[in-house]
């Protein structure tokens, strides 16, 4: 027991969110729970970085809706962005994910695959008692993405597929244009398309628009939001 206690005693927490309400919600129940922790908060993802450089914490309780930085709009992709970029500089860091947005973390499931570190999920609708469990086992070690919807189903795209999604159903971008942006020919995009569309089993059918049906499974799978 005194053991336990010691550990809890040498943590140092940090949590990003840019909703003070939940931020402030979410640093008390982990106080709570690890009364000598020491806690830092973050509310974009620049601050983010440099709150984790400067402090060098045992485990990040991250939402992944979030700005990159102060004044701008939360998105699903700027805190995926941010993970990746953490997990490749910090592979021992622990993390634990409270997010309505974890079905976005399959964009990024081979950086989640190779983690060192513990790794796990809890949906914001997550009991709270059951979200504490989460960061006890991350803090372990343990990694714990079952939540994440497509994750463990085979579904692996590539960062230039992810790259012509956005473009095209975020930015609504035609394909030359597309091909510019990317410095690619256009017959590459048509290729990315191809093999993308295959991931997602989605073939053409008459009476159906294909590009319609590769967003709309886009969606669903959490690769655009």
């Amino acid at each position: 027991m005194k053991q336990a206690l010691s550990e809890k005693e040498l943590l140092k927490i940090l949590v990003i969110d840019d909703h003070e309400s939940v931020l402030n919600g979410t640093v008390e129940v982990l106080r709570k729970h690890y009364p000598d922790a020491n806690f830092s908060t973050a509310t974009n993802a620049n601050n983010a970085l440099d709150r984790v450089d400067n402090i060098q914490p045992n485990i990040v309780v991250m939402d992944l809706s979030i700005p990159e930085f102060s004044g701008f709009k939360a998105r699903p992709d700027i805190g995926v962005q941010l993970l990746r970029t953490l997990m490749k500089n910090y592979p021992n860091l622990n993390f634990i994910i409270q997010s309505a947005h974890v079905r976005t973390l399959v964009r990024i499931r081979p950086d989640i695959d190779s983690h060192k570190g513990g790794f796990t999920v809890a949906d914001k609708s997550l009991a709270t008692q059951e979200m504490l469990t989460r960061v006890d086992w991350a803090l372990q070690g343990l990694t714990h993405t079952k939540d994440i919807k497509g994750i463990h189903t085979g579904l692996e795209v590539k960062p230039e597929w992810l790259r012509v999604l956005t473009l095209a159903f975020e930015e609504g971008l035609q394909d030359k244009t597309i091909a510019e942006r990317m410095s690619i020919s256009e017959r590459m995009v048509r290729h990315y398309w191809s093999k993308l569309q295959d991931a997602l089993n989605i073939y053409p059918h008459e009476g159906k628009n294909i590009r319609i049906q590769t967003e709309m499974r886009a969606r669903e799978e959490g690769l655009i939001d």
